[in-house]
């Protein structure tokens, strides 16, 4: 499932999609109902690179609401001020953070109150779906065509993780590019994957590889 962020300058095919899976859909099922909030904001929370941002853009977008990205870098009374200016207008307010406090040390005792009052989304770690689906989604971002079971085979090694996915992306775009041939088979991608340190290596990876 995707959610469409119509953003004037898509980068390319896809690329202005949020990917649903079991581990985001209860935030976007949040997210879809604000109307019913307890108070008009929420804190979303998660990885880097797990697509929060983009998240946040696409619901600013869809429901005229105000974003707070990487609050934890912002100032304190900005986002005290944010949230209560949200309340006073009906204006839901998305605050977007790496955790909730208290791994987010707020400081402003008012700030942290009204933060200890608002809903907490969590983006998790990619499961064995959405791994498969940002690795399609990301290779046909690139326009780089993955042979028969190079998805699953990824899928089945990579570390759940955003930042593997997308260090695997990269580094077979760069092999791709050196051989000057787009298309990728698990026989090609293997040994980049394997020096690159994103595969696992030795002797169980390797019988497990071989009957890939």
């Amino acid at each position: 499932m995707q959610l469409d962020l119509p953003l004037g300058q898509p980068v390319g095919a896809r690329a202005d999609e949020f990917l649903v899976s079991d581990v985001n859909a209860r935030a976007v099922q949040h997210l879809e109902h604000w109307g019913s909030w307890p108070v008009m904001a929420a804190l979303l929370v998660g990885p880097r690179k797990s697509g929060r941002s983009l998240l946040a853009r696409l619901f600013a977008l869809r429901t005229g609401g105000a974003v707070v990205d990487d609050a934890e870098r912002q100032g304190e009374v900005d986002i005290f001020h944010a949230w209560n200016q949200a309340q006073a207008e009906h204006r839901p307010l998305l605050i977007v953070a790496d955790a909730p406090p208290p791994d987010w040390e707020i400081r402003l005792p008012d700030l942290r109150s009204r933060i200890g009052a608002t809903p907490v989304l969590t983006l998790g770690l990619p499961d064995a779906r959405l791994v498969a689906s940002l690795l399609d989604y990301l290779f046909e971002r690139r326009e780089i065509v993955a042979g028969p079971g190079l998805i699953d085979w990824i899928t089945r090694r990579v570390e759940r993780s955003y930042i593997s996915i997308l260090g695997v992306v990269e580094a077979l775009e760069e092999d791709a590019m050196v051989r000057q041939n787009r298309r990728l088979s698990i026989a090609t991608a293997r040994p980049v994957l394997t020096k690159a340190g994103l595969v696992p290596i030795g002797p169980a990876a390797s019988m497990e590889h071989e009957g890939a």
